[in-house]
């Protein structure tokens, strides 16, 4: 057992939900160029989500579906890169691990691989409710109250929160609006923090809009 498993709002940050990337549901591309392992969507079981974050392994060169009306953040997690185009709009090589990509979805893309597979992490949110930054903190997090969000471990150890679990690289948390410290809480009680010192992680704000 992994100790993101043993986790729960007890451990020392409400509204906390741990993941392990190796544990997560696998759903194949019906194209066969990949697989997307889902980490949350939300509003859970609603027809149209207004966030989700995902991993995806990218397996072969092909193209990406388009996603009216959603706004995009894709991040290198593993590999040797993927190259991004959409004709009159951007030609991007993603090639360092934990440089976040924000582009619309609204656009009809192709990807390559140059160096081969690669695993990124996927941050779409639902336009006019929702706004996403990707950031690659070496220091604590203090998700702000009211917002959404996921931390991913890329490297080290990270701890959830005032006595939470210890993450690892591949695992993580996500939130739903109802993290961050309150004016009662503990210092480090709403805060994600780093145990060693190489840890690295990918910290996804989601925000409300309006």
């Amino acid at each position: 057992m992994h100790d993101a498993d043993a986790m729960d709002e007890s451990d020392g940050m409400r509204g906390m939900h741990p993941f392990d990337v190796e544990t997560l549901p696998v759903g194949r591309w019906r194209n066969g160029g990949g697989a997307t392992r889902e980490v949350v969507a939300r509003p859970a079981g609603a027809e149209g989500f207004g966030w989700r974050a995902s991993i995806a392994d990218i397996a072969a060169a092909g193209p990406f579906s388009a996603f009216p009306g959603v706004d995009r953040v894709l991040t290198l997690l593993a590999g040797d890169g993927v190259r991004l185009t959409s004709p009159g709009a951007f030609d991007r090589l993603l090639h360092r691990t934990g440089e976040p990509f924000a582009f619309s979805g609204d656009l009809a893309l192709d990807a390559a691989l140059p160096g081969g597979p690669c695993r990124v992490l996927n941050i779409m949110v639902r336009r006019g409710g929702w706004a996403a930054r990707v950031e690659r903190p070496t220091g604590p997090v203090a998700p702000p109250a009211g917002h959404a969000g996921l931390l991913y471990v890329l490297r080290g150890r990270w701890r959830a929160g005032a006595g939470g679990a210890v993450l690892t690289p591949g695992q993580g948390v996500w939130w739903d609006g109802v993290a961050g410290a309150g004016a009662g809480d503990a210092p480090g009680a709403g805060s994600l923090v780093p145990l060693s010192p190489d840890a690295v992680a990918l910290w996804a704000d989601v925000a409300p809009v309006g």
